[in-house]
């Protein structure tokens, strides 16, 4: 895909974040038995207010939340505007993965370029300055990506030195500090078309390894911190880096 830069939006405010927040949350219910995971209370807050405020900050005025598991617990908590933000949402009937409930997504969205955020990590990154990387780079998708001291829980990313990422490196299980996905991307809609609708279909696993070895994905280094709270060690940790 030949992307022309006088076609693309000129600010982040142009574009639409799609927040992945359907996620079953497995590994954190021994913390939060009842709730959906982008609700768990972070400092008497659900933590997808840390992503909104994010957004908000940054400019973008319209953020789609993919839901699926505890779906109208989502809605309920959040309804159709968040300060400047304006909210809609796309419900999976069945779970569908990450590139799957994206792809699902497609017809609430015309813009070509997408930003896409897992609602269940955070990091400090300039919004602004990943959008004018990702135009600056004429990139079909584009990683911010964050080094950590423990790479090995997340799986590495390689990158070469013009910030071309070149392949994703499995989790490891070993602690080793490296570069990693920070879970929020900016993405060619076009590039999405060739997802199968209705099935579901991994962002992390399935696409983004295809689709570097075809089109031009690029790595914007950021300096974090970085957080999930996929697990009960994680989600304590949040506790701390928010005030």
């Amino acid at each position: 895909m030949k992307l022309i830069a006088g076609r693309l939006p000129q600010r982040i405010s142009d574009i639409p974040a799609l927040i992945l927040a359907g996620g079953l949350g497995t590994r954190l219910r021994d913390a939060v038995p009842q709730g959906q995971k982008v609700l768990a209370p972070v400092r008497q807050r659900p933590f997808l207010t840390r992503l909104l405020d994010q957004l908000s900050a940054a400019g973008v005025r319209r953020a789609i939340l993919l839901t699926g598991h505890r779906a109208e617990d989502v809605r309920q908590a959040f309804g159709a505007q968040y300060g400047s933000l304006r909210l809609e949402y796309s419900r999976e009937s069945s779970p569908l993965g990450t590139a799957g409930a994206v792809r699902q997504a497609l017809n609430l969205v015309a813009k070509p370029t997408m930003l896409v955020l897992n609602g269940d990590s955070y990091c400090n990154v300039d919004l602004q300055a990943f959008f004018e990387f990702h135009r600056g780079r004429r990139a079909d998708v584009s990683l911010a990506i964050v080094r950590v001291a423990d790479a090995g829980r997340y799986g590495q990313v390689r990158f070469d030195a013009q910030d071309r990422i070149t392949n994703f490196v499995e989790k490891t299980g070993t602690t080793a500090a490296g570069w990693i996905s920070a879970g929020i991307y900016l993405i060619q809609r076009e590039l999405l078309l060739g997802v199968p609708k209705g099935q579901a279909q991994s962002l992390e696993r399935e696409w983004l390894p295809r689709w570097t070895a075809s089109k031009t994905v690029a790595g914007f280094r950021c300096p974090g911190p970085f957080l999930d709270i996929g697990t009960p060690e994680s989600y304590a940790a949040a506790q701390d880096m928010f005030t």
